[in-house]
């Protein structure tokens, strides 16, 4: 078998080691773009819990984690001169460019054909038994072929450049200041002993008004933002000690999360996916080369139990793979669209509220609290000098109506059993029922709404409702409630008792502690 793989980067490369181990007589040809030790970005970060898998294939990621890369198990959020960390969460960094040099070497250690400086079409690879797109996001290939692919690409509203540092964070540290023109964060950590990787995200209001929007980004890659990068030195000075910014391709861009139904296709012939080319997840969550990675050792594995006929293969490729990469991508999701918010709770939250709304932005309190519970605890000992109990303990009451506890029923004519819904204001007081949008598209019309109640004054509702929708969408409708509008909100959870492992009183009190909602409703 002749395959050809489109792309050197570490998906591709550890595809070619991968297939070369399980068989040497596969002739494995790489065609990356770039030369060999062009590389553009940092660093890379993996989750210790999610390594086992590589290393099992083959131990060269291991080896570069372990001989040039950092380890730590801290996160470390900064906000208003506080610094409050996280533990329990095992990650490790290496520099993109130290790992793929051993990857290089690697594949050729086991026989595959290296080709750089090469671009290559489909057309292109006409005599290759298998053509593996590993081309990234920009993938010509999966353009040619893509009407046949199912493919959906969101586009996010936050703002984001990857700068590096020669300042040495001690591991993953999130930092947010607030300049005159808007709050701006920092995912930093270190990926050597002379470099930490240092992206920088905000809203696009406060990049223009910032005078960051007038980089020319259709330029070819390779050149950087001067003017970004003087900017982010000044406002990011303390917290890197007066350290220099380095760029590599720094430019700002907008996060593109993209979702492929088929990774395959026979015609007109055949032609495998993996990596960024099918799938991506806000690097927040920090999984794109692991799940290339994974995805090479998924494909390799396949070819290897049917060499004899490549539509099964690929069929069982796509059946092993995508589950994975579904949940990676679906716990992105809320990750993405914390950073599209973040300025918001910069300004709403006390520090410990904030790291713990942002820590809980995809895992439940008891999950978190097996990972870190130091850090759970003294956020529930923040809520608690605040409000003098356990966050569902705590008493609510507003504008004449009040619940002993945090947790309340919710029915089609009344909250609590006595607070009436309806759809016009009522003496005595009333609550709202809003329905949150099936998708974020259906957000604007919902937020024109709790404008609205918000305008009717004394006669705005004591509380809204918020059921319907998604885990996601129900959240963003009760905190432009609070936050946004000032109206309290009850989150209504329509998800019955246990999701994902997550019970309903555990749910409810995530909510309430992050500040998320007011009350959790549940059907009467």
């Amino acid at each position: 078998m002749r395959v050809a793989v489109a792309g050197g980067g570490p998906g591709g490369l550890f595809l070619a080691t991968l297939l070369r181990r399980a068989d040497p007589s596969i002739e494995v040809t790489v065609f990356e773009r770039n030369r060999a030790d062009d590389t553009f970005g940092f660093g890379v970060v993996f989750s210790d819990r999610t390594l086992a898998g590589i290393h099992e294939a083959d131990p060269v990621l291991r080896q570069a984690l372990t001989e040039h890369g950092r380890h730590w198990d801290d996160i470390e959020v900064r906000l208003k001169g506080e610094r409050i960390r996280c533990g329990g969460n095992g990650m490790a960094a290496v520099a993109r460019r130290t790992l793929l040099a051993l990857m290089q070497a690697r594949a050729r250690d086991v026989g595959a054909d290296l080709r750089f400086s090469t671009e290559v079409t489909l057309d292109d690879l006409a005599d290759h038994d298998l053509v593996v797109a590993a081309d990234g996001t920009g993938s010509r290939i999966r353009e040619r072929l893509e009407a046949g692919l199912g493919v959906e690409v969101e586009t996010a509203d936050a703002k984001f450049i990857w700068f590096g540092t020669d300042h040495l964070f001690d591991g993953l540290t999130f930092v947010h200041e607030r300049s005159p023109d808007g709050v701006f964060a920092v995912h930093g950590y270190p990926i050597s002993d002379e470099v930490s990787t240092f992206i920088v995200e905000t809203d696009e209001a406060s990049w223009r008004r910032a005078g960051l929007d007038e980089f020319d980004v259709t330029q070819p890659p390779g050149a950087s933002d001067p003017v970004s990068k003087a900017y982010l030195e000044k406002l990011f000075a303390d917290q890197i000690d007066g350290a220099t910014l380095l760029t590599n391709n720094s430019r700002w861009g907008n996060f593109r999360t993209r979702r492929t139904r088929r990774w395959h296709t026979l015609a007109p012939r055949p032609v495998a996916f993996l990596g960024d080319a099918v799938h991506t997840a806000h690097f927040s969550v920090g999984s794109g080369t692991k799940m290339a990675m994974e995805d090479a050792v998924e494909l390799a594995r396949a070819i290897a139990a049917s060499p004899d006929d490549l539509g099964a293969a690929l069929a069982a490729y796509e059946a092993a793979a995508q589950p994975s990469v579904e949940r990676i991508q679906n716990s992105a999701r809320p990750s993405l669209s914390w950073w599209e918010h973040f300025g918001r709770y910069h300004d709403e939250f006390e520090p410990w509220q904030f790291a713990y709304h942002f820590l809980s932005r995809s895992i439940g309190d008891a999950r978190l609290a097996r990972r870190a519970p130091d850090f759970v605890d003294a956020s529930h000992r923040g809520w608690v000098r605040t409000h003098g109990a356990e966050p569902l303990d705590t008493p609510f009451s507003h504008a004449g109506w009040s619940t002993p506890t945090r947790m309340t029923t919710v029915s089609a004519t009344a909250v609590g059993g006595d607070l009436p819904i309806a759809d016009t204001p009522r003496p005595g007081g009333w609550a709202a029922r809003v329905e949150a949008p099936d998708g974020e598209d259906g957000l604007p019309a919902v937020f024109a709404e709790l404008r609205r109640l918000a305008a009717l004054g004394d006669r705005a509702p004591v509380l809204v409702a918020v059921h319907g929708g998604t885990p996601l969408t129900r959240t963003l409708v009760c905190e432009q409630a609070r936050i946004g509008d000032r109206l309290p909100a009850v989150l209504v959870d329509d998800e019955g008792g246990d999701d994902g492992g997550e019970s309903l009183r555990d749910r409810a009190v995530t909510a309430v502690l992050s500040g998320r909602a007011d009350l959790v409703g549940v059907p009467a």
